[in-house]
């Protein structure tokens, strides 16, 4: 049984989702301070140049090696910016089901990139990878969230009560841990069989990724796991998602 994702990139007509790369470093730390995406999801706050480079450099593609999902730092395909990232986790191989976040940078909202990559990663799970099953969950007052799922075909299945934590920002400027309902989306296969979710967003095609071979190691002792930086998203804000 299959218990790793491959490592690919995925483009649509706009975007390519691809791995995390060095380079995306200071864009990252830029996006993840965003008030919203501070608002809606655990990341650390400040995000600090150490989170991201942690992040960038290794943190993200234990999520893929280690089979618990896989993440992608969505960019645009003209310009290569970053624009936000999709964060496939709790990865169910037996059931074929897994749980997607997603994040928008504050200066791509608006421009329907949330729906678009997480489209495409959905089409990619279930029709390269047989999967059956994906879930979105979304905080209680989190709308723009919620009109990503809506948009892309997912259907609202119930509420899980006081069931996250989401941060709200004092009069005096400090974020306070406030207790919040989650909303449940599921998406299956045959929910994206109506051609009208897919309109606008066109095709994925998925290639894997070219890596340089790294130079041999030489033998050392191990070094110790870093604490890293909880995945760029988990649910969604005005485009920010709580992974």
């Amino acid at each position: 049984m299959t218990t790793t994702f491959p490592d690919v990139s995925i483009s649509t007509d706009r975007l390519v989702l691809r791995p995390f790369e060095e380079e995306d470093v200071a864009a990252l730390i830029e996006m993840m301070n965003d008030e919203l995406i501070t608002a809606w999801t655990e990341v650390p706050h400040p995000y600090t140049r150490a989170d991201a480079h942690r992040w960038a450099t290794g943190g993200a593609d234990r999520e893929r090696t280690e089979g618990r999902g896989i993440i992608f730092a969505v960019t645009e395909f003209l310009t290569h910016r970053l624009v936000g990232t999709v964060h496939v986790r709790h990865t169910d191989w037996r059931c074929l089901s897994a749980e997607v976040g997603y994040a928008t940078a504050p200066w791509a909202r608006g421009e329907g990139y949330a729906c678009e990559s997480v489209l495409a990663v959905a089409q990619w799970l279930f029709r390269d990878h047989g999967f059956e099953r994906l879930e979105l969950r979304t905080a209680a007052d989190n709308a723009a969230s919620q009109q990503v799922a809506q948009k892309i075909g997912c259907i609202s299945e119930g509420v899980l009560r006081n069931a996250w934590i989401v941060r709200t920002q004092t009069a005096d400027g400090r974020w306070a841990d406030t207790r919040t309902d989650l909303l449940v989306w599921g998406l299956v296969p045959e929910d994206l069989d109506d051609l009208d979710v897919l309109d606008g967003y066109g095709e994925f095609h998925a290639v894997p990724e070219q890596r340089t071979a790294p130079a041999p190691a030489q033998r050392s002792a191990p070094e110790p796991e870093p604490r890293t930086a909880p995945a760029p998203e988990r649910r969604t804000a005005a485009g920010a998602d709580r992974n």
